[in-house]
C-alpha cells in the first residue's frame, strides 16, 4: 500500500493532478506536459511513495465539478499543509478568506498574513501553491488591478476570475 494516492482528472482549465495522504489533500493543481513529471517533482518532496488510485480525491473532484458548474463558492476539504511552512503557509491560509467573486492585492493579503512589508512574499506563495483553485490563489492580483501571470497561465486566472463573476452567488 502507498502512504499518496493520485488520480488525474479533467477539468476546463485543464487536467488536474490530486494527490491524497492519510492527513487529506497534499496537492491539487492544474499541469501541463506528461504527468510523470508533476508526480517525480512531488515525489521528492514526499515521504512516501506515489501509487495510482482512480478513486482518490473523488471529494475534491465532486466538489470542483460543482465549482466549475457554479453551484459551489468555497471548498470543504481536508487540507494537507506538509508542503508549505512558514509564512507562505500564513499567507495561504490568508488567501483562503478572500470571499467568492472578490479580488485582494498581494499587499492586502501580507496584511491579513501579519506582514505588511511581503507582498512580494505573498506572490512567490501563490506561485508555489500546491493547491491551486480550492486555495483561490486566482483572486489575489496586482495592486493596479490587473491579474498577473498565474504560473504563467493568465487565462487560466482570467476563466477562473470570470467563472465567479458569472456565476453571480
Amino acid at each position: 500500500m502507498s502512504d499518496f494516492a493520485y488520480r488525474v482528472t479533467p477539468s476546463p482549465v485543464g487536467d488536474i493532478l490530486l494527490v491524497v495522504g492519510e492527513e487529506g489533500l497534499v496537492s491539487l493543481h492544474p499541469f501541463d506536459g506528461p504527468v510523470d513529471h508533476e508526480l517525480q517533482r512531488l515525489s521528492e518532496s514526499l515521504p512516501g511513495p506515489l501509487a495510482p488510485d482512480d478513486t482518490a480525491g473523488q471529494d475534491a473532484v465532486d466538489q470542483l465539478a460543482e465549482y466549475f458548474a457554479g453551484d459551489r463558492t468555497s471548498f470543504g476539504l481536508d487540507l494537507d499543509w506538509r508542503l508549505v511552512q512558514g509564512f507562505t503557509r500564513e499567507a495561504l491560509q490568508a488567501v483562503c478568506r478572500i470571499p467568492y467573486g472578490e479580488t485582494a492585492g498581494y499587499g492586502e493579503v501580507a496584511v491579513e498574513a501579519g506582514a505588511p512589508r511581503a507582498a512580494r512574499a505573498v506572490g512567490t506563495a501563490c506561485a508555489r501553491t500546491p493547491f491551486s483553485i480550492v486555495v483561490p490563489v486566482h483572486r489575489v492580483v496586482r495592486a493596479d488591478g490587473s491579474i498577473g501571470e498565474y504560473g504563467g497561465h493568465p487565462e487560466v486566472k482570467r476563466f477562473l476570475l470570470e467563472l465567479e463573476r458569472d456565476a453571480g452567488v
